[in-house]
């Protein structure tokens, strides 16, 4: 194995990419700039089958999953082992899907829960930037009932007891970030 290149942001990776064109791609998620995520993305839609792993801090299963769909072919955390890391590696470049067991088990554990609905993620993000209700309703332009309503429905899929526990597992999952 060579190391080809390394960077800084996202932007940067794209970049790199495009002029040394790895094999492999380890992208962390959060680079300054564009983030991981979305420098993968923009690599894959100028090359589709560009062999991208995630190696990463952030374990949520909302955060994984998008990666996989985006197009990642390998997920892994910054603490695996080295062997695992060249292991993926390998598996990746020889064309297989690989990912730790870590987040193999984050995935299983959140297999079955019930999705939340891109309106219900709206309405946590603004709850974990500390509005109320009202302030919810007006941002979005919907009633202070349809809120509450909302946020109900959110605690119930989380299997949450309150709007900071609902706040605290979205964050940790990975379903929502703080700006």
């Amino acid at each position: 194995m060579v190391l080809a290149g390394a960077c800084s942001s996202g932007g940067e990776a794209v970049e790199q990419f495009s002029a040394l064109r790895p094999d492999v791609t380890l992208m962390d998620l959060q680079m300054p700039g564009m983030n991981g995520l979305d420098a993968m993305i923009a690599i894959r839609r100028k090359v589709p089958n560009a062999r991208v792993i995630i190696l990463t801090t952030h374990t949520g299963d909302a955060q994984i999953v998008r990666a996989l769909k985006a197009g990642a072919a390998g997920y892994l955390a910054k603490d695996a082992v080295p062997e695992e890391l060249i292991d993926t590696i390998r598996s990746v470049h020889a064309g297989r899907k690989t990912v730790s067991p870590q987040v193999a088990v984050k995935l299983a554990t959140h297999a079955m829960d019930a999705l939340l609905t891109a309106a219900e993620i709206d309405v946590l993000q603004l709850v974990a930037a500390g509005n109320t209700n009202k302030l919810v309703g007006d941002k979005l332009g919907i009633t202070e009932d349809t809120v509450k309503a909302r946020v109900k429905n959110i605690l119930s899929k989380l299997g949450a007891h309150d709007r900071t526990h609902a706040v605290t597992i979205a964050l940790k999952r990975g379903i929502i970030e703080l700006s």
